[in-house]
């Protein structure tokens, strides 16, 4: 990976989802949710502030960084608990770990903010600020595909409304 230009500092996501706040903020914390999309991780949080939060890789993670010649660690994310609003905003801050340059980086933060809009809908925003982790801004943005990182949150949590609203993830 070559280095990334300078980036901004606070990258922000929203998504619309068919699905009630509490089915969003269970597949955003629950492991058993959020080894289904995405990246495919185990999540796991101590939701309340100070908690630990990580995400470790599932073994279709790990093949697919070994087939791609990146090994990955099992912890894949460690952070920790700001703020958890249940089922309506979860802030943790964010240390990627799968590279040695990005883990050296600032630790960063992320805001979930589930917003409902009425028939059975909700507004998903992702807000991940990244003062000083350039790297990482890059990979979350989607710009180093053959990292492996894909669509970094764009593509994550467009898997996430496909898995709520069809029961189906792009990797099932």
């Amino acid at each position: 990976m070559t280095n990334p230009p300078k980036s901004e500092t606070t990258q922000v996501y929203r998504i619309y989802i068919r699905a009630e706040a509490q089915a969003i903020w269970d597949a955003l914390t629950q492991p058993e949710w959020t080894a289904r999309y995405g990246y495919t991780g185990y999540a796991a949080y101590d939701l309340r502030p100070g908690g630990t939060y990580t995400v470790r890789a599932t073994e279709a993670f790990k093949a697919a960084g070994e087939a791609n010649g990146r090994p990955v660690p099992d912890v894949v994310i460690a952070g920790e608990v700001i703020e958890a609003d249940p089922p309506h905003r979860l802030v943790t801050t964010f240390r990627m770990l799968m590279d040695p340059e990005i883990a050296a980086e600032p630790v960063t933060r992320i805001t979930h903010e589930i917003k409902e809009r009425g028939n059975g809908m909700c507004e998903l925003t992702l807000t991940h600020e990244l003062d000083g982790a350039d790297r990482l801004a890059a990979i979350v943005r989607g710009d180093f595909e053959d990292f492996g990182a894909g669509g970094g949150h764009a593509f994550t949590i467009s898997d996430l409304k496909s898995l709520l609203e069809t029961g189906q993830s792009f990797n099932e």
